[in-house]
């Protein structure tokens, strides 16, 4: 038996400068399954992503998916693509699997918490505090270096890092510590600064953008005082699910965002294409 990919649209040219296609997947000309694949908003044309891939009940467990995906890298090629991404829910073992077999890498994961009605209390001697603008400057800095550097040494060209770095600081914080929902925090202990805070305040939740220990104060503890402090700031604003992305090889993090009770939602997957 044969599986294609048929189109059942022209080829899409979007809004915001992407690509994009759906196709049925047939086996000998029998529907199957759909799959959506397009060029990646932030990335680029060089980068193509899988945003939907489904077969039909009654034909999975036969391998359509994977060949499907294969097709789709083919088509990816053709559009001169370098790189493919895609995203597979965590409760979604069946796309877990798959994916692994085709070679895609895990890049992150996206966790999240629910909260109760009562904030935590920080532990005795930790205080927290509004970021000033004085710190402001050089804490923005050290951010958009560490962000592009995450993103570089997961697959991503130091180029197209830095380029995402800067537009997403800037899409994030065009007002700077004003921008509207974001909280930027400083913790202190015994009166010394030892970690920042960065969290945006949503329509149903809460999402860290970023927490940082300062590396003279790492291995005490202050990381997951900053976190408590993300969950008091949360559910004083009303909301109840906290959300963060953690990056795959930062074990301290996972570690410490696994003993807080977060729940893996979703990974965020890429394959290069040779």
């Amino acid at each position: 038996m044969t599986t294609t990919l048929r189109p059942t649209e022209p080829l899409q040219q979007n809004d915001d400068g992407t690509r994009s296609r759906r196709y049925q997947v047939c086996v000998n000309s029998r529907p199957v399954g759909a799959i959506h694949l397009g060029t990646h908003p932030v990335f680029g044309q060089a980068v193509a992503r899988i945003t939907h891939l489904q077969i039909d009940e009654p034909d999975r467990g036969r391998g359509r998916g994977a060949v499907a995906a294969l097709a789709a890298e083919e088509v990816a090629r053709g559009w001169g693509c370098r790189r493919i991404e895609g995203s597979v829910p965590a409760d979604s073992e069946a796309g877990l699997r798959l994916a692994a077999a085709l070679g895609y890498v895990v890049r992150n994961r996206g966790m999240e918490k629910r909260l109760g009605d009562t904030p935590p209390e920080l532990p005795e001697g930790s205080r927290a505090r509004p970021m000033t603008e004085a710190e402001f400057g050089p804490w923005l800095e050290k951010g958009k270096e560490d962000y592009a550097r995450s993103w570089a040494e997961r697959g991503v060209p130091e180029a197209e890092a830095r380029a995402k770095s800067e537009r997403d600081h800037a899409n994030l914080l065009p007002e700077g510590l004003a921008s509207s929902g974001m909280l930027i925090s400083v913790v202190e202990h015994l009166g010394t600064p030892v970690g920042t805070l960065w969290l945006e305040v949503r329509e149903d939740s809460a999402f860290v953008f970023d927490v940082e220990v300062d590396a003279a104060h790492r291995g005490r503890g202050h990381g997951r005082t900053l976190l408590l402090h993300a969950e008091a700031q949360t559910i004083a604003e009303g909301r109840r699910t906290l959300g963060l992305n953690v990056f795959a090889g930062n074990t301290p993090a996972e570690r410490l965002y696994d003993s807080l009770g977060y729940g893996t939602t979703l990974y965020a997957m890429y394959k290069p294409l040779l």
